[in-house]
């Protein structure tokens, strides 16, 4: 895909990985336009990418809101090639002792969120037989990790819409793809950390989390390469191509992990 050009919307555009696809795709030669919730640090970020970024404020988990924010950002940019989803936040904890509101709370952020946005631009690139559409999920979507069973189930649905996205849309022009992130040094990140149970840590120890900006420059290098599977390092990728051999592995060492913990209560 060339993106000098497009106009590229992204969701959850105002810190961590979206921020920092939004600076690199700004450099690409790109029309990019942000969206998030927090006004006041959508404003900061869009003067911070530079490049006459544009922005709207809008919850993702809210239909309308999104529309209107993606209509507000065609009328004044165009129509929307190049769709990116990262809003998205991580909340780890025991299974059993997480509330039911927190696996409704990460399924509308996550899942709903990215189909919201999708829905929005969908029709259109339909019309014009051509557009993209990239979902980012995570390595928590390619095997169970202990702590994460509100989060990954949301991450596993996102992966879900791609493919079928894939299989639907194809051959009517519309790009498909999913990002599978691992630990990655970002705002959100430093807060799941505060709340991890002690097992989470031990069997992520292994994996060293990447920056925000390198991610960002695999997603954008991905999206450019046209691949339908994005990783940013060696063990994602591994696990996203590799199947259930690689999933086997990885359970494997994540159990030797945890031996190594105190056990869960």
């Amino acid at each position: 895909m060339e993106l000098a050009g497009t106009h590229v919307v992204v969701t959850g555009g105002s810190q961590g990985i979206g921020l920092e696809a939004a600076r690199l795709l700004v450099t690409k030669g790109a029309r990019v336009s942000l969206i998030a919730r927090d006004a006041e640090r959508l404003a900061a970020a869009a003067t911070d990418v530079g490049g006459d970024t544009h922005w709207r404020s809008a919850d993702v988990t809210d239909p309308d809101a999104v529309t209107t924010a993606i209509a507000e950002l065609v009328a004044a940019r165009g129509d929307v090639d190049l769709l990116i989803t990262s809003a998205g936040v991580a909340h780890p904890g025991y299974f059993e002792q997480l509330p039911l509101d927190v696996f409704h709370t990460q399924m509308d952020l996550i899942y709903f969120g990215t189909l919201h946005a999708i829905r929005a631009v969908l029709p259109a690139m339909l019309t014009r037989g051509r557009g993209a559409v990239v979902g980012v999920s995570s390595a928590a979507a390619l095997v169970g990790v202990f702590g994460y069973g509100a989060y990954a189930p949301a991450k596993y649905a996102v992966r879900g819409l791609m493919e079928t996205l894939h299989a639907e849309y194809s051959h009517r022009g519309i790009y498909s793809a999913c990002v599978f992130p691992p630990d990655t040094l970002t705002p959100g990140f430093e807060a799941e950390n505060l709340i991890k149970p002690p097992e989470t840590v031990a069997v992520s120890a292994g994996v060293k989390p990447k920056t925000a900006e390198v991610v960002a420059a695999a997603l954008v290098r991905g999206i450019e390469r046209d691949r339908r599977l994005i990783t940013a390092e060696a063990t994602t990728a591994a696990l996203a191509r590799g199947g259930a051999p690689m999933i086997a592995i990885a359970e494997r060492q994540m159990a030797a992990a945890l031996r190594k913990t105190t056990k869960a209560p």
